[in-house]
């Protein structure tokens, strides 16, 4: 038996005004994806609990099958995780990304989609020019990764950590068009955070890569943004739980953490840019070449998230028609000609065009293959969901479902 998983993130909405009242699933053209849910059932599950902000992390933790109550400690690790960075139990890591902020305003949360060498170049500057004088700059080591998308890697050694589980800190995505100024890092060691923040400022005020920006007509890179951090969570390996062997396809790096963390292979395919500019017909293409190695093969498209980030509903329908058309059509059929399968689409969250940032609540979820029961749905959406009578709460239930 052979399984697969689509996972668009969020792309479970609202009604939408200008698309007449209907949510960018029920708009989109996706006739493989309503296929699924004639063919088999659709259902909901909400895979972030009300009391945990509902980020990525926490929701695909709960889509891969593991509990967050019991095992999420934060974003930034298992992006050190994807990155290979080994944590002691007294190190953290805190996600950075780089940002741009006018007038006390989130512009932008990834600074006009910085590409990774400008980044590396302003992280280069501020590992050598910080000064905090709290903690020795020999704790501290900025790690650059994909763009916008950053570590900053705080070595704990023999001293007490200046962070607990109450320091909080606000993802930048949460505060697009709106005011930062209450929502800087909150509790132990949160003056260290903001003291980087503040520096950066200053350092990248005039740096030589926001200079040729400027001369480009691009946004700056104005300061760092401090958040999502944590330590190293435990996970038991995917096949110890599940019995069953895993690849992850996706170019997001909390993902492919995920993905090191329970055991799976990872799957890298060029021209994924976790944007909406990905190569949709690569990742489609890299899972039919997976199948044969792996029980479970997963692709995470990155795009429909981004999009809603963006408030650009035509970009999500769009993003929504190409993972369609060049992910789950051409893995379906190639399930269907290898032998018994099971496919799963399903989102991690809804990321609202409304509110350009994620929210609780139930997604939708379509699935067929050997032994699923066929229900009365039609298309796949939030609606035909809201009418189903199978629902996952919480929603970390759903994979053992799935799979058996």
């Amino acid at each position: 038996m052979k399984y697969v998983i689509i996972i668009p993130d969020g792309c479970a909405d609202e009604p939408q005004q200008e698309f007449s009242g209907k949510t960018p699933l029920q708009v989109a053209q996706t006739p493989v994806m309503d296929g699924i849910a004639l063919e088999g059932l659709v259902g909901q599950a909400s895979n972030v609990p009300v009391h945990l902000a509902p980020g990525s992390a926490v929701a695909n933790m709960s889509l891969l099958g593991y509990d967050p109550e019991e095992h999420f400690t934060g974003r930034a690790p298992l992006e050190a995780a994807a990155q290979g960075i080994d944590l002691a139990p007294t190190d953290w890591a805190i996600r950075c990304n780089l940002v741009t902020i006018e007038k006390q305003i989130m512009r932008d949360f990834t600074a006009d989609h910085i590409s990774s060498d400008e980044a590396v170049e302003l992280l280069n500057t501020a590992q050598k020019e910080l000064r905090t004088g709290s903690v020795s700059m020999d704790r501290l080591e900025f790690k650059p990764g994909v763009s916008y998308r950053n570590l900053l890697i705080y070595r704990g050694s023999d001293n007490p950590s200046p962070f607990t589980e109450e320091t909080t800190a606000t993802p930048p995505h949460d505060l697009t068009d709106k005011s930062v100024a209450d929502d800087f890092p909150c509790g132990p060691g949160s003056d260290l955070l903001t003291d980087i923040m503040g520096q950066t400022v200053d350092l990248f005020a005039k740096h030589p890569v926001n200079v040729e920006r400027a001369r480009q007509g691009k946004l700056p890179a104005t300061n760092v943004w401090l958040w999502g951090l944590g330590r190293m969570p435990k996970l038991a390996p995917f096949a110890d739980v599940y019995g069953k062997t895993g690849a992850m396809i996706t170019a997001v790096d909390l993902l492919r953490g995920l993905a090191a963390l329970i055991g799976w292979q990872r799957v890298e395919v060029d021209g994924a840019t976790g944007y909406t500019d990905t190569d949709y017909a690569a990742k489609g293409l890299a899972a039919i070449e997976t199948l044969p190695h792996v029980d479970v093969v997963c692709v995470h498209v990155e795009a429909t998230d981004e999009a809603s980030h963006e408030g650009d509903g035509p970009a999500k329908v769009k993003a929504l028609e190409e993972i369609d058309r060049h992910i789950v059509g051409p893995v379906w059929q190639a399930l269907r000609s290898q032998g018994e399968y099971r496919i799963l689409v399903t989102p991690d969250h809804p990321t609202p065009l409304r509110t350009k940032t994620h929210s609780h609540g139930m997604v939708p979820f379509c699935s067929c293959g050997v032994g699923v029961s066929a229900d009365s749905s039609t298309t796949y959406d939030e609606l035909s969901a809201q009418q189903s009578s199978l629902a996952f709460d919480p929603g970390w239930r759903l994979m053992e479902f799935f799979l058996n």
